[in-house]
């Protein structure tokens, strides 16, 4: 069975209510990752060896982003602490690209609308890379699950 993430909560109670887009964003990437994820927490000293699935929970604590990981029957299997410094522009550029797409969706045609699709998907990719090297080590994640984890940490980033 392979390893993955069952439950995934945002921490999100201190941050100012989403705009409608960033809402839609947050529920497409949440229930895209609860239906397909891979998630291995590899073995280390002192960590039990649960295999998943695992309860995730993503905030943003003293300008670090955690992961809060338990196993099912609440278990603390693990948790890290990432620092925001190397996410802080490509969130930037992402918010601003996505900013450009709601709005050109409303005014321009297909062919403008695409273009800046492709880099809103550059951008997105790129957060990926980002927060696959950032959990090198720590968790294993698959490209489409660090794609869904970006998205959320995003919203995260929103009132942050």
């Amino acid at each position: 069975m392979m390893s993955y993430i069952s439950h995934l909560e945002l921490d999100d109670a201190n941050l100012p209510p989403p705009t409608p887009e960033i809402e839609q964003e947050r529920k497409v990437a949440l229930f895209d990752l609860l239906e397909q994820n891979t998630f291995v927490l590899p073995c280390r000293e002192g960590r039990p060896t649960a295999t998943g699935p695992y309860r995730v929970e993503l905030s943003i604590r003293d300008k670090r982003l955690v992961f809060d990981v338990a196993t099912e029957d609440a278990e603390k299997a693990a948790e890290f602490h990432l620092s925001l410094g190397p996410f802080r522009q490509v969130v930037k550029d992402y918010f601003q690209i996505c900013e450009s797409y709601f709005d050109a969706v409303k005014t321009l045609p297909p062919s403008q609308i695409e273009t800046i699709d492709m880099a809103r998907r550059g951008i997105h990719n790129e957060g990926s890379r980002v927060l696959q090297e950032r959990l090198e080590g720590k968790a294993e994640i698959d490209a489409d699950t660090a794609r869904r984890l970006f998205t959320l940490i995003c919203v995260l980033h929103f009132g942050g």
